[in-house]
Parts: C-alpha cells; structure tokens; sequence
C-alpha cells in the first residue's frame, strides 16, 4: 500500500538550494528564448484551432502547483468548448486507476486536438506559467484540485516541487501505467533531481514531439 511506504523528507528537498536557483535561472532563460522561437509554430496552432470550430484558442484551467497552491495553467485548447460539462457522462469511462481521468478515445478532442495532444504541443502555452513561476520546465504534472483532494500521504509528496511542463513519467510512460505507477515516476524524479537529470528529461520529451510516445 502507498501509504505504508516511507515518506520523501520536504527539508531535505528544500535543503538543495544551489539547484533550486540555478533551475530558477534556467526556467526564465529557456521559456523566454521557447516563446519566442516557438511563436510562428504557436501562431499557426492558434489559427487551426480557431478555424476548426470559432472557439477560444486557449484554455485555461485551475491546477494545484508547490504546497499546495492554486495557480491557472494555460493550454492550446484541444477539446470541445463545453468539455468540462461532459466530462461527468464520462466518467464511468475513465481508463485509469486513481485520482486522474484518461480516456483514449475520448469524444471531447476535437481534429486539430488529437495532432496537438499526440504531439504534446498542446502544452507550449505553459512557457507562460514557467515564466511566471508556477512551473518549472520539469517537475511533476499539475493536478486538479479534485484529484488533490483525492490525494494519499504518499501522494501529496507530488507537491513538495513545482510542478513542470515535462517530466519523468511524461517522458516515459505516459499513458502506459496507472496513477500509482505515475506518483511513483515523479518521487523517483523527486529524490533524483539534478540539472543533469533535468537536462536528459527535457531531450527525451524534444525527442516525444517527432515521435510520439502514446499521449492522449
């Protein structure tokens, strides 16, 4: 059971301060230079979507970042405008275990949605949440605070970090495993977490956008 399993000490986590200001500094840097090298790919994004249905181009969404906190998460918007309304007819579809919903197959995504999603560029408006410092490049994937509330002990180790556009388990499993299996990628990062590290992720999800690996 995760909840007998030892707890991930949050002083130590907090004790790596050198890495902390250094991945600070990176963030900053990086996302500036992605936004800007990115905005045509970004521009021709926002016009598919637009084109596709007349709706927003972007979505935005409450997501719970480092202790806890609330913060709003961009992305393109990859579904349907009314897609948190049906996502109650569809819960009973959830292909997953635990406090997240996935659905393969689900009727929500619109055509340009299932392009962006499959090629994780769904996510390139989070530069924007790096920038501001809810994010970081890597880290653990933002939850909803209604999986949060949801949350074992064992899992609540999620919100020792602030969480990242990327990370262990979205470089690597992804889709393939569960919500256990994905708490467990992200503590592993958690205890791991170097630059070098940091580095090997971000090249493995570089690496995800020309050949896609079972996102959804």
């Amino acid at each position: 059971m995760a909840e007998q399993r030892i707890l991930t000490n949050p002083q130590k986590v907090k004790s790596h301060k050198g890495y902390h200001f250094v991945k600070r500094t990176l963030d900053i840097i990086l996302s500036s230079v992605g936004l800007v090298c990115l905005s045509p790919l970004m521009a021709v994004i926002a016009y598919k979507i637009k084109k596709e249905d007349k709706g927003p181009v972007f979505y935005k969404q409450v997501r719970v970042g480092k202790n806890g906190r609330h913060f709003e998460m961009y992305k393109f918007r990859s579904m349907v405008v009314n897609a948190d309304q049906l996502l109650e007819q569809l819960k009973g579809q959830n292909e997953v275990e635990g406090a997240m919903f996935k659905m393969k197959h689900d009727p929500r995504i619109t055509k340009i949605g299932h392009f962006i999603r499959e090629h994780s560029l769904d996510e390139l408006p989070q530069l924007v949440n790096v920038l501001k410092g809810d994010m970081s490049l890597v880290g653990p994937r933002p939850s909803l605070p209604s999986e949060v509330a949801q949350y074992t002990d064992y899992d609540k180790q999620r919100l020792y970090v602030v969480p990242g556009c990327t990370g262990l388990w979205q470089a690597t499993e992804r889709n393939n495993v569960g919500f256990d299996e994905m708490v467990d990628l992200d503590l592993e990062y958690i205890k791991k977490a170097n630059l070098i590290y940091d580095c090997k992720i971000i090249l493995k999800t570089i690496k995800i956008i020309f050949k896609p690996n079972n996102s959804y």
